[in-house]
Formats: structure tokens, sequence, C-alpha cells
């Protein structure tokens, strides 16, 4: 099978449509580590050989002041999403056709509707407690 080029942890997961927004699939998303072969991607049990590669994009995000990317990979069977810390290897050339583009992390109305909420707990908690 060969030696893997590299290796990392990640959130993956295969939801339709943008994942370049905060939200439920992002909580709910799988944590393993990415294995970077020659031939293929692995991540827990999914294999995606880059010859069944469509297309590959990898998006340059920041988290607040924190940056990292989210690399989409899109195959007749899936599209595929990870979240990968910052590092030297994704500036680095890949194993792979990849676009690189600049993202932005957007918010979903579920997510605003939680930080919202857990805002308004913490206010009162602290109101609560000292008033």
């Amino acid at each position: 099978m060969g030696q893997a080029l590299h290796e990392c942890m990640a959130k993956a997961t295969s939801a339709e449509g943008d994942q370049l927004q905060y939200g439920v699939n992002w909580s709910l998303s799988r944590r393993a580590l990415l294995k970077v072969y020659r031939d293929r991607l692995e991540c827990g049990d999914w294999t995606i050989p880059y010859d069944e590669v469509q297309d590959a994009t990898l998006f340059s995000i920041r988290q607040m002041f924190i940056p990292g990317y989210v690399l989409k990979v899109s195959t007749n069977a899936a599209v595929f999403h990870f979240g990968l810390n910052p590092g030297r290897y994704w500036r680095g050339r890949l194993p792979f056709e990849v676009k690189r583009e600049k993202g932005t992390l957007c918010y979903t109305p579920l997510s605003i509707a939680i930080r919202i909420a857990l805002i308004a707990s913490i206010a009162y908690m602290l109101w609560d407690r000292f008033f």
C-alpha cells in the first residue's frame, strides 16, 4: 500500500452543499487521521483514489485569528470536505491537482441562534450571581 506522504488530524464531512460555514455538519463531522498517499486520500474508512477526483479545491480560511484550510474533493460518488489545521505541507505541491482559493466561513442561522443563546445564558448567570 505504500508509505503515506503526509498524515494529519482532520474534521471531515461528505455533506452536500457549501460547507464553508459554521453549522451542524461540522459539529457532527468525523474526526480522523487524513492520510495523503501518492495515489489516494484516506480518512477513516473513506478511500478516495485520485483518478476518481473530478475537482479539488483547497480553501485558505481564518477562524477568528487562527488560519486553517478546507479541502473540498468532488467525485462521482460524493463531495468530501476536510477541515485542516495550518501547516507547511498544504502550502506546497500536492500529489493531486488542486485549485487554491481564499475562503470565508459564514454563519448559518442555527449557528447564530446557538451563539446568541450561549451569550444570553452567560449574561443571565452573571447578572443573577452579581446583582
